[in-house]
């Protein structure tokens, strides 16, 4: 009896993953596939599962795959599955939630750090051979306030940090609940009227795209800082260039963008004020061991559930 195919719609999965899928023929999507590719893959091989890493899964892939059941995502962000299309077909969506947690807060700290203490432009300086400790003045963060939304593990992660830094911390989080108590929870106006740092950690859905805008960053402080390791598709880019340019903003941090990878030229690209990375807030060698095994455990209990509904 042929064993069933798993499709990973990447290059490689952690070897502690593949231990436990050792009963599927895994079939590997590539470094950079585009949906075109998963849709194909998915019509040569028939896939009980798909554990998305990069790119989605749409519903032409899910037609073109009759034997799925479980699509597993190797991260938290579900956004790039079609959700409503797996439900009509009765195919699970799983995430890996809390999985990479901490290697992205660390990254959203690390961009918040770098933007108050111009950790970029005082390197660029010194290595063309320039002392400016005469000139140059940093951002003391304690005491300020820092604004969080999504407050979900990630989030709850992040601001840990920063009030280990004497930073005030509120967010805003329609979904949380049982919050420690040193956030306090606002609503977004108030969060865009009081934050020094807006980081953004929630998922992107139809509701909050382009949450960060035009009307939204008038609101905020003059000279805000705003960290993004969510999802780019949260910020309207030409409104923060803008901003960034006008000095409404002081500094961007952000590890992801609305269309990724990011096409060059950019817009971004050679701007003041910018502190980019491409989208690798959850990648480390230790969150990779982690999202991998997580999606193959949520995997195998949702095809488990399937034939137990059968």
């Amino acid at each position: 009896m042929p064993r069933p195919t798993l499709l990973v719609t990447a290059a490689d999965l952690a070897p502690a993953a593949l231990a436990l899928l050792s009963d599927f023929d895994i079939v590997y999507a590539g470094k950079t596939p585009q949906l075109a590719d998963i849709v194909a893959l998915a019509r040569q091989y028939n896939p009980v599962a798909i554990i998305v890493r990069y790119s989605g899964v749409n519903a032409e892939a899910m037609d073109a795959a009759p034997a799925l059941r479980v699509i597993s995502k190797h991260g938290s962000g579900t956004d790039t599955i079609d959700k409503v299309a797996a439900a009509e077909r009765g195919i699970a969506v799983t995430a890996a939630v809390g999985a990479n947690a901490a290697a992205v807060a660390e990254q959203a700290l690390a961009l918040m750090l770098a933007c108050a203490k111009s950790v970029v432009t005082l390197n660029e300086r010194m290595h063309q051979g320039l002392w400016d400790k005469a000139t140059h003045k940093s951002l003391e963060l304690g005491g300020r306030t820092v604004g969080l939304v999504g407050l979900g593990a990630i989030g709850q992660r992040f601001a840990r940090m920063c009030q280990a830094m004497d930073l005030r911390v509120i967010g805003f989080d329609p979904f949380a609940r049982d919050l420690p108590d040193f956030i306090t929870q606002v609503d977004l106006d108030t969060l865009w009227q009081q934050a020094d740092v807006i980081s953004l950690h929630c998922p992107l859905t139809p509701d909050n795209r382009q949450l960060l805008n035009a009307q939204t960053l008038a609101r905020c402080k003059p000279g805000v800082m705003v960290v993004n390791t969510a999802r780019g598709g949260l910020i309207d880019e030409a409104a923060l260039l803008q901003a960034v340019q006008s000095g409404q903003v002081q500094c961007a941090g952000l590890d992801s963008f609305a269309v990724e990878p990011m096409v060059a030229p950019h817009p971004f690209h050679g701007q003041p004020g910018f502190i980019l990375s491409p989208h690798i807030g959850g990648v480390t060698s230790d969150a990779y061991i982690n999202m991998g095994v997580a999606a193959a455990r949520n995997t195998l209990a949702a095809l488990q559930a399937s034939r137990q509904a059968a």
